[in-house]
């Protein structure tokens, strides 16, 4: 008996956007650009450990872009990037 593959949510997005790649890029970067602007101006440019924080995930996701990874780790670090870019503006807004 061969055990059945059960698709992910990023198995179903991926044949999609790698049809659509430079649609994707573009998406991508609107958003992990804007939040990561809006993160930095609301506080996180008084600590350079936040700005680090900040930088690598957004640098990381960028390189893959350029580098025409696959879209599932393009996807991957994107997510990591946003939720890093909501901790930081979460701890800012609230301290």
């Amino acid at each position: 008996m061969e055990a059945q593959h059960i698709p992910s949510f990023w198995d179903k997005l991926i044949p999609e956007m790698e049809t659509n790649r430079y649609g994707t890029k573009a998406v991508v970067i609107l958003i992990i650009g804007c939040l990561g602007g809006i993160t930095v101006s609301l506080g996180a440019y008084d600590s350079w450990i936040q700005l680090s924080l900040l930088i690598m995930p957004i640098m990381v996701t960028l390189v893959l872009l350029l580098t025409v990874m696959p879209m599932k780790w393009v996807l991957n670090s994107m997510v990591l990037t946003i939720v890093i870019d909501l901790i930081v503006l979460i701890y800012n807004m609230f301290s």
